[in-house]
């Protein structure tokens, strides 16, 4: 067999293996359960991110680890602490501009934080897929009174792999960077303080 045959069978395994779980079914998405005449009257005096112990963590250097934490843009460590600190730090950002008179308390869930791994971001061309989801809810900070109903977000992002991610790291720009950036837009975006980033996307991906 030709090495140009082999290579059309990997980038075939490949795609199919990546496209097992939805090859269309990306996006990023919230309800509309924010006013935003509301929310302007707010301001968060606290946040609580919750990355429950009982989501699974994988190192598997595989193209989609079956797991729930897929996490290397950072050194090896605890990844329920890093992605705790990296939904904080968005959560903080992305409420920012919410400052009004009534305290309140966010509260975050987190269910899926599944980047790429070192074999997906370095072997693949345009494909792989950054799938990040969890719940949020706004309490009154000092009553405890839910001011809005437990919303679930989807935060998915392309994920750069191939001739992309080295470019992106030559701009500077790493996962932990782009991550950041857009969870911290879509939680502005479902406080109703920032733009509506709500999209769907077709990708190869985990």
């Amino acid at each position: 067999m030709g090495l140009s045959r082999r290579k059309l069978i990997f980038a075939t395994v490949v795609t199919l293996g990546l496209t097992g779980c939805a090859f269309s079914d990306w996006q990023t998405n919230y309800r509309d359960v924010i006013d935003p005449e509301l929310s302007k009257n707010w301001r968060v005096s606290s946040i609580d991110v919750q990355v429950p112990a009982s989501l699974t963590v994988s190192e598997a250097n595989t193209f989609a680890p079956n797991t729930d934490i897929v996490w290397r843009g950072e050194p090896y460590g605890d990844r329920h602490v890093q992605v705790d600190k990296i939904i904080t730090q968005a959560a903080q950002d992305g409420s920012a501009n919410l400052k009004g008179s009534r305290a309140v308390r966010l509260v975050i869930v987190m269910r899926t934080f599944h980047a790429l791994t070192e074999r997906t971001r370095y072997t693949l061309q345009s494909a792989g897929v950054h799938n990040i989801s969890f719940s949020a809810q706004v309490f009154d900070a000092k009553s405890g009174l839910a001011l809005t109903p437990v919303d679930e977000i989807r935060a998915d992002l392309v994920g750069y792999t191939g001739n992309q991610a080295l470019a992106s790291e030559a701009r500077g720009e790493t996962q932990k960077s782009r991550i950041l950036n857009h969870v911290t837009r879509v939680i502005a975006g479902w406080l109703g303080t920032g733009e509506d980033v709500r999209r769907k996307f077709n990708r190869s991906g985990r």
